[in-house]
Order: C-alpha cells, then sequence, then structure tokens
C-alpha cells in the first residue's frame, strides 16, 4: 500500500510571528520556515507503517513556492520514499490544496492519504476534509491512534466528549492529531541520504488545476496586549476587587 503525506511549509513554531506593518499578512521574510508540526506526526505514522509491513511506499509532497523543496527533503530524511513538489507563486488556499491533492492522488493512487490535521499559521482545518469529499472516500479526523489490518482501518479520534473509534475501509483519508506518535529526529545519515532522493516538480496546470484564490484577506491585526497585573496585599484584598472588578460575586 502506498501511502501519500502532504507536508506544508510554514513559520517555525518557535518563531514569534510578527505582522506586516502595512496589515497585509504575516512577515515571512527572513523568518526561519520549518515543516508543519501536525505533517510532522503524519510523516512519522507513515513511516512507521512502511516499518511495519503495513505501506510500501510513502510519497511526501509539498504545495508552494520552490523553497518548499526543503520541507520535502525534511520529509525524506525523516524516512519519506520520494518527493513532489506543486510549484506555484499563487497563494494556495484550502479548497485548491484540496483539489491539487486530489489530482495526485488520482495519478498516484495511494492506500492512504495522511495529513496533519492542520496548519499552524492559518489553522483553518478544512483541507483534509475537503480532500475526502472531493475523492469520495471515507475520512477520520483527529486521529490519535491508527490501526491498519488488510483493507480496513481503525482510528481512534479526538471529539469533546473523550475518545471515539471509527472503522472504515481503505481508501481514505486521515488527519493526525497531536498525541498521534512523537515524530523521531532526521538523523545526518539520513539527511544526506535524503539529498539523494528523488523530488519529482510539476505545476497545477500540469495537474489541470487552477489554484487562483477564492477568499480576500481583508486584513491581518495583532490581538490587544495584555494589561500588566496587579499585586494585591492580602486575600481580602483580592476578593475584594474581584468583587468589584471581574464581576463574580
Amino acid at each position: 500500500m502506498k501511502v501519500l503525506v502532504p507536508v506544508k511549509r510554514v513559520v517555525d513554531y518557535n518563531v514569534k510571528v510578527r505582522v506586516r506593518a502595512d496589515g497585509s499578512g504575516v512577515e515571512t521574510q527572513g523568518v526561519k520556515m520549518s515543516m508543519n508540526p501536525f505533517d510532522e506526526i503524519a510523516t512519522e505514522e507513515a513511516v512507521r507503517l512502511r516499518e511495519k509491513g503495513v505501506a510500501t511506499e510513502v510519497v511526501a509532497v509539498s504545495l508552494g513556492v520552490a523553497a518548499c523543496a526543503e520541507t520535502v527533503r525534511t520529509a525524506l530524511a525523516m524516512g519519506a520514499d520520494r518527493g513532489v513538489l506543486v510549484e506555484t507563486e499563487v497563494e494556495l488556499q484550502p479548497l485548491a490544496v484540496a483539489k491539487l491533492l486530489a489530482a495526485l492522488v488520482r495519478r498516484e493512487e495511494p492506500g492512504l492519504v495522511l495529513l496533519g490535521k492542520q496548519a499552524i499559521d492559518d489553522d483553518m482545518n478544512a483541507t483534509g476534509q475537503m480532500l475526502a469529499a472531493l475523492l469520495g472516500w471515507p475520512q477520520a479526523t483527529f486521529a490519535s491512534r491508527i490501526t491498519i489490518v488488510g483493507a480496513e482501518a481503525t482510528v481512534t479520534r479526538e471529539v469533546d466528549g473523550g475518545l471515539e473509534t471509527l472503522a472504515m475501509p481503505l481508501p481514505a483519508v486521515i488527519t493526525a492529531d497531536l498525541r498521534l506518535n512523537e515524530p523521531r529526529y532526521a538523523s545526518l545519515p539520513n539527511i544526506m541520504k535524503a539529498r539523494k532522493k528523488p523530488i519529482e516538480t510539476i505545476k497545477p496546470a500540469d495537474l489541470g488545476v487552477d489554484p487562483t484564490p477564492r477568499l480576500r484577506l481583508v486584513g491581518v491585526a495583532e490581538p490587544p496586549r495584555r494589561k500588566a497585573g496587579v499585586k494585591v496585599a492580602s486575600a481580602a484584598e483580592l476578593v475584594e476587587r474581584l468583587r468589584l472588578e471581574a464581576k463574580v460575586i
């Protein structure tokens, strides 16, 4: 079984995000970029499935500017077998990403698409669901455990009330949550090996997809700054301030 793993290039989670002066978006010039953490988890799970003999090949795919090839290289260093870069300068939105991935799925014919539940840059949490709808495949989101036996996947997913377990036939789309696994660090030998693994570069037109944005960004602004804390001399004063200011009593 082939596993397709989409991986997104985002601002590194350790970087303090800054809004551009004109409010047109988030500053990315000169900022450290890395693989979306949820996609790292998805890549790790795909590699583990191959190590167990469940999967035969792991294909990492990224969509965006040429620099996204480095994100694919990271996935290859983690253990993916080959990579695909859909290169475009157009700002990709979830529906366009889902359409491009659907076209790739029809070309690659994987038995499973495994991706992060959301990207940390926009938190839309929409691509996996849209992809499943376009393909007409069963889906499981927020997966914290995945078991595959034969042509059936059993997925434990996190919901508001606790855990839910689903069983579905393959092929399917599964999105990974934080507790699915802990991604491995790519070793230096694997990083060197990843440089020799193939990355195919194609354009959206090669897949017959028009990635033109459908949403218009009105503006981006930082949240209001929190007010400084206030020290109180006693518990009695704290209770009084809570009564008068927080309106809890």
